[in-house]
């Protein structure tokens, strides 16, 4: 597995997304509101009974690793998605939040605050 395997973020869009409150050189025209990106992912029988036998001998989980960046990117698409459709071309204080989602799997959640931002 490569690195791109392990990483995650914005791939090219028309829709900047930064964790900060505001973008250098840009003023914010119109704050749209809050939106958010989310996805529940169960958990397979098989990575769980290997991340078991890993956890014994330490080291990373390398199969969840990939398995949560693939969610947590899914949510940012889902994220950009939603502001995209109502009209932002930038989300301000990007964040995620995972959870576990009633012991079947993890619910991960990423959202912040959507608006219209030009160089100014």
């Amino acid at each position: 597995m490569g690195i791109e395997d392990f990483g995650g973020g914005q791939s090219q869009s028309d829709v900047l997304v930064v964790t900060t409150n505001d973008v250098p050189g840009y003023r914010v025209d119109k704050v749209i509101g809050e939106v958010f990106g989310l996805t529940v992912r169960s958990r397979h029988v098989g990575s769980q009974i290997g991340a078991g036998l890993k956890s014994l001998i330490g080291g990373e989980l390398k199969g969840l690793t990939k398995t949560l960046v693939e969610t947590r990117n899914q949510a940012m698409e889902r994220l950009v998605e939603q502001a995209r459709a109502r009209g932002a071309n930038a989300v301000l204080m990007f964040r995620f939040d995972v959870t576990e989602a009633a012991d079947v799997g993890t619910e991960v959640c990423a959202y912040g605050t959507a608006v219209v931002i030009s160089q100014g």
